[in-house]
């Protein structure tokens, strides 16, 4: 059964910075709630849809998101950062924003890890003229976050690390602990043959339409006395 209403998660602290290491990803983001990607404008997800399942932790003044996402074709066309990456191939997309504020930001990372980082003054863009390159204007380049993805061989899924400072997101500067924002995580699934790409999203958008920030769910960062279990030092970079 497919959610109708918007997640709302919290999101804990981590007691160490994250590992740059697949292994030691799942035992250090355990404590952190699973949100699942649906496709809510459907009455059913359709038959290409693979799953997927994001957990947010944070730590310092960074919000550090993981993603595991199922899919039979991983690639990309994509070639280097600040491209129109959604359209290019397999994407997972972040969206945040103060529950305060009117910019909102979008973050997109690809399985070969281009990167794509947009920051929107608020709703009204999408009335822009069709004159009006709105990617454009909204591209912050070079792009300030950080990710990194890992697709093992036979899998059948790739994951994503992106680490995301407050000073990317919020207007102005502010402690993380029992702050607000709210959130959407979402994906482009192509496989190569297909007419279009499958598309989710962990809100229960009523539109098959990501920026419809009414309906984005709402992620409370958690006090630092809070820990996630951490995995064994030692991981790889």
């Amino acid at each position: 059964m497919i959610a109708r209403t918007p997640p709302e998660i919290v999101c804990p602290h981590l007691a160490a910075t994250p590992l740059i290491d697949l292994e030691a990803l799942g035992p250090a983001f355990d404590a952190a709630p699973p949100v699942t990607l649906a496709q809510a404008w459907r009455d059913a997800d359709e038959p290409a849809f693979a799953p997927a399942q994001v957990r947010a932790a944070w730590r310092g003044d960074a919000l550090y998101v993981f993603a595991e996402l199922t899919d039979a074709d991983i690639h990309t066309r994509a070639t280097a950062d600040g491209q129109r990456l959604w359209e290019l191939g397999d994407t997972f997309e972040i969206f945040v924003r103060p529950i305060d504020q009117r910019a909102y930001v979008e973050f997109h990372v690809t399985p070969s890890n281009q990167r794509l980082h947009l920051r929107f003054p608020g709703p009204e863009w999408r009335t822009a003229p069709a004159r009006v390159d709105v990617v454009a204007e909204a591209r912050v380049a070079p792009p300030a976050f950080e990710s990194w993805t890992w697709a093992p061989a036979g899998a059948g899924r790739w994951y994503v690390l992106a680490s995301i400072p407050s000073t990317s997101v919020q207007d102005a500067p502010a402690p993380l602990a029992g702050v607000a924002w709210t959130f959407s995580f979402s994906r482009y699934d192509y496989t190569r043959g297909a007419a279009n790409p499958v598309i989710s999203s962990s809100s229960p958008h009523l539109e098959p339409s990501f920026h419809r920030l009414q309906e984005f769910g709402v992620l409370r960062f958690a006090p630092a006395t809070s820990p996630v279990a951490q995995a064994p030092s030692g991981g790889r970079r």
